[in-house]
């Protein structure tokens, strides 16, 4: 009986702990969007590529090792 004049009290402290950590939570946008990042991530990307990047990979199409067509080899 007198444990339970320590859980009580407790219970009800981790109650309010765990109340304000979802308030936070909520207040800084944790919830917002659920399902924007699943669905971005499997759109295609339209942009193009860097020009470093598509230098390395024309490089790669034709043959020829990375860095090679910056010295004009």
């Amino acid at each position: 009986m007198e444990s339970l004049y320590i859980l009580i009290p407790l219970s009800v402290l981790l109650v309010f702990i765990i109340g304000a950590i979802f308030w936070w939570s909520v207040r800084s946008g944790q919830y917002d969007d659920m399902e924007g990042p699943a669905y971005r991530m499997l759109m295609d990307d339209r942009d193009e590529p860097a020009p470093a990047a598509r230098d390395k990979s024309s490089a790669k199409q034709n043959g020829q090792p990375e860095g090679a067509e910056r010295q004009g080899k």
